[in-house]
């Protein structure tokens, strides 16, 4: 499974990076948002940290503002890949771009029948919002498997970015079910190699190895 880190915060980005654990970055309006930069600004140092796909999102909901925006955003860096709302205008706007060469993300899916729609368009990720699916009762794991095995069916080349991931058992079961990556919060990240028995066993090593009196090199 890849590992996209979902922030515009470049000093977290740099520290995980650091540790060669991304494949890659997501981002949103409200990243950005968060962020307090500007978006061109901070797009570009991200590109330049990170070797892999970094998604950056378009605001236009119409077709053509979609495709301007786009052209603005795919010029910031190689990398760049065209993040469009699963709507039909940001399906026309996939199918454009990536006939064109441009990886294209496609965001805000809730369902399987939005992923096939993605898949057919071309897309290069399609991103099932698992978290926001659970906050209504919904089992967005149920989306994930129904996802995979669609796409397994024909063959697709889409690859399914597990995305709105709240806990480390949503990183565990996404991987079981087979999706080919998962964005995550950078605290969500540094979550995934905790475990208190690890804590344990470590304390108690070293205390046993204090008690010899003896140290290495």
């Amino acid at each position: 499974m890849k590992f996209f880190v979902d922030t515009a915060d470049v000093s977290e980005i740099q520290e995980l990076n650091a540790l060669g654990l991304l494949d890659g970055v997501t981002t949103n309006p409200s990243l950005v948002m968060k962020s307090g930069r500007d978006i061109m600004e901070v797009t570009k140092e991200i590109c330049a940290i990170v070797d892999g796909p970094i998604s950056a999102e378009v605001t236009a909901t119409d077709f053509d503002g979609m495709m301007t925006e786009a052209a603005v955003l795919s010029k910031i860096a190689d990398n760049i890949c065209i993040k469009v709302p699963l709507t039909f205008d940001g399906l026309k706007a996939c199918k454009a771009l990536t006939s064109s060469g441009q990886q294209v993300n496609v965001t805000l899916c809730f369902s399987a029948n939005q992923a096939l729609l993605a898949a057919k368009a071309g897309a290069t990720f399609i991103s099932p919002f698992i978290g926001r699916l659970d906050d209504m009762a919904i089992d967005g794991m149920e989306l994930i498997a129904e996802i995979r095995k669609i796409y397994d069916n024909y063959d697709f080349e889409t690859e399914i970015l597990a995305a709105s991931i709240r806990t480390v058992n949503h990183v565990k079961e996404a991987a079981l079910i087979g999706a080919d990556v998962a964005t995550v919060p950078p605290a969500t990240l540094r979550a995934l190699v905790k475990h208190p028995l690890t804590d344990k066993g470590l304390e108690a090593f070293l205390a046993d190895w204090a008690k010899t009196g003896q140290s290495i090199g």
